[in-house]
């Protein structure tokens, strides 16, 4: 595919707002290329023989397992697999890189975290932001396992603010080297790692500084106990003291003051990889909620056959099927721009860092769906468990434990519902996505009078893509006035920002969903989909009745008189089906399925 084939092709970040997306254009699970296959049963075969069948090991806090683990994966080539060939690792793609984190996440949260800190913003900023000497000399150890990384940047008043660090790193006299002296917090791998990448302020720059810290005890550097934690029991988690530890100079990361940039970067990989870090979690507990409501006799018949059983089944099911749909969508888009600026001449490092920024708004939107859906998908799972899934004897309760986390991890679910909006709004005054023309248009048709024609919904998913351009429309009408009421200072209005994401949020997940099935309508035939048909409807079902909630307590918050009036008949005329699903039915037909198949089947 030329270059200029690609930039026409692949939507712009934040684009799938105001252009329309063709199914064909959509990167799906089903498009996993053989090797991407083997990648996937390497990683499953891994992670059945090593962590799921200890699980109660990571429970019990036993740290040194973990390490062990950490080490085996690092001899499959498992932590190498995002790093160039160069310097020891796989060099595989960005798609690659999300499925082996995806399969390699299910079984434990307390590896999964381990796994997470050491490839991503353990390895990472010196893969993009190192120079070669740097890349030369930690990168080969990191990417095989021969050391382990981690990140330092939280501190007791230094968390969703980053760049209020008070860690200070003070040049020597001699020009040789830095002393860093203070404090970080909730240190991921701190217990077992080689080198960690530490944030600190040098003098009174504006922004905090990176650099390569080597652990060595005796330059300074001391740890905390281990943290005592709700769940992730076996990742280790301790505070780290830096007291006028010795850093070489040439081991500062980037250039001087570019170390908020460094975090931001690594943040916006770290969510959409933690996106993928949820998704297998959610397929082995359907799994095992499913296997055990068929095992389980009540009332002379299984309680699969229970239909507020099948509703749950049915719900957690289509999440995933969402979750996966949208998480590799956005991967391919990535990974296509990356290879868009490789071809245009840039480096490895500052393509990936580039493609990954261009989706920023993307990731966001990942981190926060997909965590919130493994949530409730594993407080279900112990509710299908009725009291045993409340004993630690059975993996739910601590699944439900470890799943907790992902809405704190990587920049606070809040902070990224509030991001997702705020860099959509940023892309349209730069004129990189154009919001303006559409907001513009959908408030002349709310004054406009609406078509009674009756339209043909006899295609596939005629209806349903008409209701998404409609949900696209309430987004444009709640945000476009919202932007033209506060300006500059709607970020000071959090709560229309968040509910405003929630909107934004389900028309990715939706989309995402209907032209993934669409495609494989398409190529494999209607009558091989009609499963995920049914969980496509239900998942824009479902959007539609967040849409309207999230749109109404907007509007009613910030529009009076006649414009609320006819903000809210746009909501309802935008929101209104016209010929609504059959929610029992496209839940037994769902539960039915999975229940014959005994688990999840989509992937």
């Amino acid at each position: 595919m030329s270059t200029e084939t690609m930039n026409k092709d692949i939507l712009r970040g934040g684009q799938f707002l105001v252009k329309e997306t063709k199914a064909e254009d959509v990167f799906t699970p089903e498009d996993f290329s053989e090797e991407q296959k083997m990648m996937r049963d390497s990683a499953k075969e891994f992670v059945d023989r090593e962590l799921w069948a200890h699980w109660e090991r990571f429970e019990n806090k036993d740290y040194a397992y973990t390490e062990e683990c950490m080490r085996k994966a690092g001899e499959l080539g498992l932590l190498g697999v995002s790093v160039p060939e160069a310097y020891d690792g796989l060099g595989m793609g960005f798609v690659s890189t999300m499925l082996v984190c995806d399969y390699i996440s299910g079984a434990t949260g307390s590896f999964s975290t381990a796994f997470g800190a050491h490839t991503g913003i353990g390895t990472m900023p010196i893969t993009l932001y190192g120079n070669e000497e740097q890349k030369k000399k930690y990168v080969p150890k990191l990417a095989t396992g021969e050391w382990f990384g981690a990140y330092c940047l939280t501190e007791p008043g230094a968390g969703s603010d980053a760049n209020s660090g008070k860690t200070k790193a003070v040049l020597s006299e001699d020009g040789t080297h830095y002393l860093i002296s203070g404090q970080k917090m909730w240190i991921s791998n701190a217990g077992f790692c080689s080198i960690f990448i530490v944030f600190a302020r040098i003098e009174d720059d504006k922004n905090i500084t990176g650099f390569i810290v080597e652990n060595d005890p005796a330059n300074g550097i001391s740890l905390a106990d281990e943290e005592k934690k709700l769940g992730i029991h076996s990742s280790s988690t301790r505070q780290v003291f830096f007291s006028d530890t010795k850093v070489p100079v040439e081991n500062m990361l980037s250039e001087r003051g570019n170390g908020f940039k460094i975090a931001m970067n690594a943040l916006n990989v770290g969510r959409i990889k933690l996106a993928a870090a949820c998704l297998d979690a959610q397929r082995r507990v359907i799994g095992e909620a499913t296997k055990y409501a068929n095992e389980r006799i009540q009332f002379k018949t299984p309680i699969m056959n229970f239909g507020a059983i099948k509703s749950k089944i049915a719900e957690m099911v289509t999440n995933t099927y969402a979750d996966e749909s949208a998480s590799y969508r956005a991967a391919k888009n990535i990974e296509d721009r990356i290879s868009i600026r490789q071809a245009e001449g840039n480096t490895h490092q500052e393509a990936e860092l580039k493609g990954v920024e261009e989706y920023a708004i993307e990731c966001s939107i990942l981190k926060v769906a997909v965590s919130e859906d493994v949530q409730n998908c594993t407080d279900e799972g112990i509710q299908i468990f009725g009291g045993m899934g409340f004993s630690a004897d059975t993996p739910m309760e601590s699944a439900w434990r470890d799943a907790r986390i992902s809405r704190i991890y990587e920049g606070t679910n809040e902070i990224n519902r509030m991001l997702a909006v705020g860099m959509l709004v940023k892309k349209a005054m730069k004129g990189h996505v154009d919001l303006l023309g559409p907001a513009m248009k959908v408030a002349d048709e709310l004054t406009g009078i609406p078509s009674f024609d009756t339209p043909d919904y006899s295609e596939l998913f005629a209806e349903e893509k008409e209701i998404l351009s409609k949900l696209k429309k309430v987004f444009l009408m709640v945000a476009g006035s919202a932007v033209q009421k506060f300006g500059p200072e709607l970020e000071e209005h959090q709560q229309l920002l968040m509910a405003a994401s929630d909107i934004l949020i389900e028309i990715y997940m939706a989309e995402s969903t209907i032209l993934r099935t669409e495609k494989n309508a398409k190529r494999f035939g209607e009558d091989s989909q009609q499963i995920q048909i049914a969980m496509s409807q239900l998942y824009l079902y479902n959007a539609v009745d967040i849409v309207i909630k999230k749109g109404k307590e907007a509007v009613v918050s910030f529009a009076q008189g006649d414009e609320q009036r006819m903000m809210l008949m746009g909501l309802k005329r935008f929101t209104k089906y016209t010929n609504q699903p059959n929610v029992v039915a496209l839940r037994t037909k769902i539960a039915d399925k999975v229940a014959a198949e005994n688990g999840y089947c989509f992937s």
